[in-house]
């Protein structure tokens, strides 16, 4: 995951003091707790999943979460070097990210029928869907990432990055006053792979 590992971010929250910690599952196995926002209350409420992922939750075989706000954002990336200046401008707009990974043991843990429904939930929101990548690399290695984003006229006022791999699920929910191309300079952080449109190009302009 770059400089965000969690273990990293784990060390970073205890030394600022925040309650913001890797959130593991309870010992008798229930799923991360998932809070059902209303969805007018905010247009990106971080807090927000699918109810689908709960159900992943509970058969996945390592789970963890992390919620960054501002100010711990904004600590974080001090951390970056100097080469990636775009994806340090880019997180100074952010006021908020919250990450989802959840790993399988096998693929067959995996229910295309949840993933599907988690999908699903986003275009029922009424986000519009911006991006869904395809890698092949392998059994191991192809992945599917989708992008959705909420807009305020030319302003993206926060997204989700859903990302699949035949052994893991992660789920990015990132708040914040962006323009489409932040989500792709994006990539390579908070778990968010280094999608492309399957030619090379992000396909979206400023």
């Amino acid at each position: 995951m770059n400089w965000l590992r969690l273990a990293g971010i784990s060390l970073l929250c205890a030394g600022m003091g925040c309650a913001c910690a890797v959130a593991q599952s309870p010992a008798d196995g229930a799923p991360p707790a998932v809070a059902a926002a209303n969805p007018d209350l905010s247009p990106v409420p971080l807090e927000w999943t699918p109810p689908a992922l709960a159900a992943l939750s509970a058969q996945a075989a390592v789970k963890s979460s992390f919620t960054l706000d501002r100010t711990m954002l904004a600590a974080a990336s001090t951390l970056l070097p100097d080469s990636d200046a775009e994806a340090r401008q880019t997180i100074a707009k952010l006021d908020g990210v919250s990450v989802h990974t959840l790993r399988f043991g096998d693929p067959s843990m995996i229910d295309p029928a949840a993933v599907a429904s988690m999908r699903d939930a986003y275009h029922l929101r009424g986000w519009k869907h911006l991006v869904s990548a395809t890698n092949s690399g392998g059994p191991v290695h192809d992945s599917t990432t989708d992008v959705w984003v909420v807009l305020d006229g030319a302003t993206v006022r926060g997204a989700v990055v859903l990302a699949q791999t035949p052994k893991s699920i992660t789920l990015v929910t990132i708040a914040g006053n962006l323009n489409p191309v932040d989500i792709f300079r994006l990539r390579g952080h908070f778990g968010i792979p280094r999608f492309d449109t399957g030619d090379g190009k992000s396909g979206i302009n400023p």
